[in-house]
Formats: structure tokens, sequence, C-alpha cells
């Protein structure tokens, strides 16, 4: 699906752009996996810095008492409206466990900052029942649409926590869009490119921390 533009239409438009249109807001991200020790799932920590144009438009549709900045209940109403938003797109947080998508439960509160001109939003999330450690798993952050564009700066903003994962292999997979194209290409068709609504396919061409048990 393609996004509300939320944010008293700021953000998330829904708009007739195709599938691999050029993205409109842009975000550098942090996950940190978390594993309890009896290897379930933890907790999905994600942080996120939005671009400073963006922010921009996010102060003046929030910031109610004019005065250019965001004040503490500024700031959570914020956080309400991404936390209301983005339930129907999963958080654009993912966990699929060998090939299969992990329901993602809703965060009970999203936090949000305001420093040197963007917006920071801190908030967990875990899968909707307790999830083991096992097999070939991989997590990541992603919009399906492609209108917003995650980023990790760096392969260390991609965290595995926790003991659990000492008996587990992993790694940061970043992949390469012509490559994803030539080994998908029987499968990914015209729909996949001109489908407004963006597809699962999509995915293939996130960056993510896939791990091995």
């Amino acid at each position: 699906m393609f996004f509300k533009k939320w944010l008293s239409a700021t953000l998330f438009l829904l708009a007739p752009f195709p599938a691999f249109a050029h993205p409109h807001i842009f975000v550098d991200a942090r996950l940190e996996v978390l594993a309890a020790d009896d290897g379930t799932i933890a907790e999905l920590r994600n942080v996120w810095r939005f671009d400073e144009l963006f922010s921009s438009s996010v102060l003046l549709d929030f910031d109610k008492n004019t005065d250019l900045k965001l004040d503490e209940h500024e700031l959570a109403d914020l956080g309400e409206v991404m936390r209301t938003s983005l339930k129907d797109f999963h958080y654009f947080t993912t966990i699929t466990q060998n090939g299969k998508t992990i329901p993602i439960a809703q965060p009970d509160v999203i936090h949000v900052s305001y420093k040197d001109g963007q917006v920071l939003v801190f908030f967990a999330v875990k899968p909707t029942e307790p999830v083991h450690l096992k097999g070939r798993m991989t997590f990541g952050i992603y919009d399906p649409s492609l209108y917003t564009a995650i980023d990790f700066p760096s392969d260390a903003d991609l965290v595995p926590e926790g003991k659990a994962f000492a008996a587990c292999k992993h790694q940061v997979v970043r992949p390469d869009p012509d490559e994803v194209i030539a080994q998908n290409k029987t499968s990914l068709t015209d729909a996949f490119f001109n489908d407004p609504t963006g597809t699962d396919m999509t995915k293939l061409f996130a960056t993510r921390l896939e791990v091995t048990c």
C-alpha cells in the first residue's frame, strides 16, 4: 500500500506514484534486535532520524503555539499520530522466519524529539506471539511503497543483542538492486513496477540483518 501523508497532510501521502518512484522522505535508522535468555525475541528497538526538509514540515504542522519549536505536549501529539498512522504498515518493521512473515504488535508509545532541525523517533516493537531464534531469520526496516527511503548508515546500525545470539551466525545484507532484478526476473512482473500500492517483493531490496541458528 501507499502511505497517507499523515501529520496533518504532511507524511505518507496516498498518491499515484509507481512502486519505484523517487523517495520523498529520507530516514537514517538504527535497529537493535534483543533476544531474551530463553532464546525468544524480546523486542526490536528502533531509532529513526528524519531528513531536515521533512522535519521542517512536521514543525510547521505541530507547532501549535508558533514558537518555532516542539514542546513536550506537541512532541507527545506527534508520537501518538505516528503510533496510529504506522499501525497498518507494521511500523516499517519486518521479521521473517524461514520465509514466513512474523506479525508485529503495536508499541505502547512512540517517543519523539526535535534536535538540530531533525525529528528523532524512538520506539520498540515485539512479535505478537513468542518467537524463538530458530532456522533462518531476517530483521529489517523498509517501506513497501518505497515512498520513504530508510537507510542504515553503517552495518553497526543493525545490532543483534543477547546471549542467545551466540549460537547463531549473523550478517548484514545490503542487496544490489540490479542483482535482485536479475535473480528474480521470472517473478517480477509489470504489476510489481507499476502498482502504486507497492508489493511484498520490495523487501528483496531492503537492507536487513540475517540470522541463522
